[in-house]
């Protein structure tokens, strides 16, 4: 099968939603998007309550529905206090390791909409001057974000419009390289709501009808555990979520294979399920693994936990330093696509 058109606009798309900025609780813009973007396709997307995206991709089977996930927040911060220095102390939202945000460009979204920028930073980050700056342990009470602005107080800032709860969003810096890998904050999740789009223009553009039902939901409180909760159609029996394939010590994975979850924090994702996913790999010879995520849940067992009562699995393209600067590869993103292809169509 030709994929390159397919591969080219995942690619695209992932690359746009990367650029909206999107922490869990902060999705409209990024949620207007995609759901246009599904919509243009001829689709009948449809928005929740909550703020996500369910689409009915059509199928024949409709008591044998799957829906497959994927998630659109992202990690970010709050403004949690205002110092009198005009310093903001943050609040994470989601995993977001202040290690690996150090020094890292962001900007303070205000309820009016306006944005300023700044940086994260150690208090007093000038090594010249801090002598306990290799010794300081990272922390939001450690660290706190310079607003490049000429802001000397507290007032200062509330004159800006800034205020508690604002949202601090941080820069993906995404970028494909020559060779093919993929580098960018928030690849978690956002390359596999590119997946899914591209999986949706296949569908379309080849006339294919899936011998089941398919949904594609799109949720947007993952990173702070309840984004896949709610709204699961009630023909569903099975829900699998594509989301970053772990790549680490211990695990067998790379940035360029498509990795099948057997088990994660939370147990073992559905035996039939994995058994079925890693003999649709075998069979059109992709290039994957099968792995256990030891610090890890996701959407789908959040679906369990609120009691859908559903067969779940978990794939996704290998993703390395997860939940910091984050890679994959082109191949990756490839075998995740022709898995979808092959497992359901």
């Amino acid at each position: 099968m030709e994929t390159s058109q397919y591969i080219d606009y995942i690619l695209e798309q992932t690359k746009k939603v990367l650029s909206i900025d999107s922490p869990s609780s902060y999705t409209k813009e990024v949620c207007d998007y995609v759901l246009e973007a599904y919509r243009s396709m001829g689709y009948n997307a449809m928005q929740t309550v909550k703020g996500g995206i369910l689409v009915d991709l059509g199928g024949k089977d409709s008591d044998n529905a799957i829906v497959l996930e994927a998630h659109v927040d992202t990690l970010g911060a709050m403004v949690a206090e205002i110092m009198d220095n005009g310093r903001l102390r943050l609040e994470r939202i989601g995993g977001l390791n202040p290690n690996n945000a150090e020094a890292e460009n962001c900007h303070v979204i205000t309820r009016s909409g306006k944005r300023y920028e700044g940086t994260f930073q150690l208090k007093n980050a000038s090594i010249h001057v801090n002598g306990e700056y290799n010794d300081t342990k990272r922390t939001y009470d450690s660290m706190e974000l310079v607003l490049d602005e000429d802001v000397k107080t507290k007032e200062d800032v509330l004159a800006l419009g800034i205020l508690t709860g604002d949202i601090v969003a941080f820069e993906p810096r995404t970028r494909i390289t020559e060779s093919g890998y993929i580098k960018s904050r928030f690849l978690d999740d956002k390359l596999s709501v590119g997946i899914l789009l591209g999986f949706a223009k296949y569908l379309r553009e080849e006339q294919i009808t899936p011998a089941r039902k398919i949904y594609h939901y799109i949720t947007v409180f993952e990173e702070v555990g309840h984004g896949g909760c709610a709204s699961i159609p009630s023909c569903a029996k099975e829900i699998l979520s594509v989301d970053m394939g772990c790549v680490g010590d211990g695990l067998t994975c790379t940035e360029r294979q498509v990795s099948i979850c057997a088990k994660d924090s939370r147990g073992p994702y559905h035996y039939e399920v994995v058994s079925a996913l890693i003999e649709t790999a075998k069979r059109l010879h992709l290039d994957f693994s099968v792995d256990i995520y030891p610090h890890y849940s996701s959407d789908v067992d959040t679906a369990l936990i609120a009691g859908y009562d559903i067969r779940h699995g978990l794939v996704g393209a290998g993703v390395y330093a997860s939940h910091g600067y984050e890679r994959s590869h082109i191949d990756g993103v490839k075998n995740t696509f022709l898995l979808l292809v092959g497992y359901l169509c």
